[in-house]
């Protein structure tokens, strides 16, 4: 739980991200509530349509992060109903428990059919529910990978160790962390992943990545004394200056210092 609470909150942070990801799941679940009043799917020829799509039109939603602006199908002849607007509230907190679930090992079918049972839709079939899953997977991943657009000065990077219940043991996972200071003075969380340890190669991998992604000007990187943290840097940010963060360094000189002084 620790780990999901730390991504959730990291995840709250990026606010037009989650936004943007409640926007494409209650997107979704409209279009199946449209398939299920129409009788058939978007350009489905089938004898059990029973209605035609007539284009779609802008609503709004109030959600614990803002509004967004979703958009509403409209059916020829007949008016399209939805439970997304009476409903959401009941089912906004495991929508975004689904969404950390994706951020971390990507959300489940399962989870996906107990929301969409909690609103009041029944008959899903697995090829729809496996659908949204990829859909929303998908929409994370995007977040993931999204271009680094300004350039960076600083680089703090750190690894938080957390007891992490994976295949019925409690084991350590390392939370691998790295924020930036922008050219204009703003904090960016960059990335944070979850892993099995923290050495030199898995930090190399996550620089390497943030470069594919435009990062560019970094001058100094801080970190604690990790020998792994320190090598990747030489490699992956050659001619950047490289020193310990201030805390660490004084657990550092304090671990050395005699209680009594």
């Amino acid at each position: 739980m620790e780990v999901l609470d730390l991504v959730r909150d990291y995840l709250i942070d990026q606010d037009e991200t989650i936004k943007k990801l409640i926007t494409l799941f209650l997107n979704l679940v409209m279009e199946i509530e449209l398939e299920q009043q129409t009788g058939a799917s978007r350009y489905e020829h089938s004898k059990n349509r029973i209605a035609h799509r007539n284009g779609k039109r802008r609503r709004s939603l109030k959600t614990k992060h803002g509004n967004i602006e979703l958009e509403k199908p409209e059916i020829r002849g007949k008016p399209f109903h939805t439970v997304i607007f009476e409903r959401y509230s009941r089912v906004e907190r495991s929508l975004i428990n689904a969404i950390v679930e994706s951020y971390i090992q990507g959300v489940s079918t399962r989870r996906i059919r107990t929301i969409i049972e909690s609103m009041g839709i029944e008959g899903i079939s697995a090829d729809t529910v496996s659908r949204m899953a990829h859909e929303l997977d998908q929409g994370v991943r995007e977040f993931l990978e999204r271009p680094i657009e300004e350039p960076v000065i600083y680089l703090n990077v750190d690894a938080v160790y957390l007891k992490v219940r994976d295949h019925g043991r409690y084991v350590s996972k390392a939370i691998l962390i790295i924020a930036g200071i922008r050219a204009d003075g703003l904090r960016e969380i960059l990335g944070l992943k979850v892993a099995d340890r923290e050495d030199e190669s898995f930090w190399l991998s996550l620089f390497e990545d943030l470069k594919e992604r435009g990062l560019k000007g970094v001058q100094m990187i801080t970190s604690d004394g990790h020998k792994g943290i320190q090598a990747a840097v030489m490699k992956a940010f050659p001619g950047t200056s490289w020193q310990m963060c201030l805390i660490h360094f004084l657990r550092a000189i304090l671990r050395n210092i005699p209680v009594k002084s």
